[in-house]
Parts: C-alpha cells; structure tokens; sequence
C-alpha cells in the first residue's frame, strides 16, 4: 500500500513539475499583455471609443516601438534623442531612475561591446570556478584607487534570486567563456539544472 501511494505521489509531482513552468509562462504572459493593452489603449479608447477592441493597445505598442527602431536609424532623430536624453539626465530623481533603466536596457544590447562579457574567474588558492559578467574595464570615473590598472569588474549573479557581487580583480585571473549571456545568465540563475533549453 505504501509503495502505491508513493508512486501516486511520485506521478503527481511529475504533473506538478511539467507543468509549473508552462502554466507560470503563460500566466505572465497574459499579464503582460493586459498590462501593456491597458497602459497603450486608454488612449484609444479616449480617441475612438465606438471603434475600440482588446488588444488594440497591444497593437499600438509594437508599432510604436517599431516606429521607433526605424527612426533610430536616422542620424537627425538620434541627435534630438540625445538632446532629450542629456535633459533627463540632468533632473536629479529622473537621472538616477533613467540612467539605472538605460544601462539595464543596454547590457543585452547588441552594441554593449565588452559588457556582461561571460567570463569564468577561478578563486585564488582553490580550484573553485564562478562564472561572471565583464560588467566595465575602464574605472575613470569611479574614486582613485578603486579600480588599479588592469582590472576589470565582474558581477557574480547568485542562483535563484536577484543579488550578486561586483569584483575587481586583474584580467588576467579570467578566462572568457564561449557561451551567449542568455544561456549564462540562465544557468547561474538556476543552479546549473540547465543552460539550454530541450531540443
């Protein structure tokens, strides 16, 4: 009998496990679809309101974030963007807020050079590998002494929540890693249960 109710549990954990993750996915899915329909087409539903459905915000969100990567590509409306950005830099709350934003937003860009670089640093006097993020190479602008000449900091991610530690240690002590940040980031956050998902 114990070993029947034991399978049964087993059997159960097994659903559970299958389908936590998809129902979590979709759950935040939907959410962020609301979300973003509610935030985009109240708007519309101001302007056209005998003409307004669901999703219609959804809608407007892709386009307008399209319309904007098209007219980044705009050498004049990239300067009036810098103009506009270099205001919002100079509001103290805003600044802070904005800048914190835009260099999150950046670190996965295509363009963010050697940022979030996925390197393995070894612990000095163990044979212990952590992996990590080149998160800057160049200190200039941080208080003397803080970063030495041939250093570079690296964020360390914890597994499991979001925390870390940034490091300064010489280039030298890492070694680059042939892996993309996704699947970096995805294998630090979980433990190592696992880079890649099933094929």
């Amino acid at each position: 009998m114990k070993r029947a109710w034991r399978n049964v549990g087993g059997i159960f954990l097994t659903g559970l496990l299958t389908l936590l993750p998809v129902v979590a996915t979709i759950y935040f899915l939907i959410w962020l679809v609301r979300l973003v329909d509610a935030l985009f087409g109240k708007p519309l539903l101001w302007l056209l309101p005998d003409a307004y459905h669901g999703g219609m915000g959804v809608v407007l969100a892709l386009a307008i974030v399209f319309g904007v990567g098209v007219l980044m590509q705009a050498y004049l409306f990239r300067r009036v963007f810098r103009g506009i950005e270099r205001l919002l830099l100079e509001v103290p709350l805003v600044r802070s807020i904005y800048a914190a934003l835009r260099d999150l937003a950046g670190l996965f860009g295509k363009d963010s050079g050697p940022a979030l670089q996925v390197v393995e640093v070894t612990l000095p006097g163990t044979g212990w590998r952590l992996l990590g993020f080149v998160t800057r190479t160049e200190f200039d602008d941080l208080p003397e002494g803080l970063g030495r000449q041939g250093d570079i900091a690296v964020y360390l991610p914890m597994s499991y929540q979001i925390g870390g530690y940034t490091i300064f240690l010489p280039q030298k002590q890492v070694r680059p890693v042939d892996m993309s940040r996704e699947d970096a980031l995805k294998f630090i956050l979980t433990a190592g249960l696992k880079a890649r998902p099933h094929r």
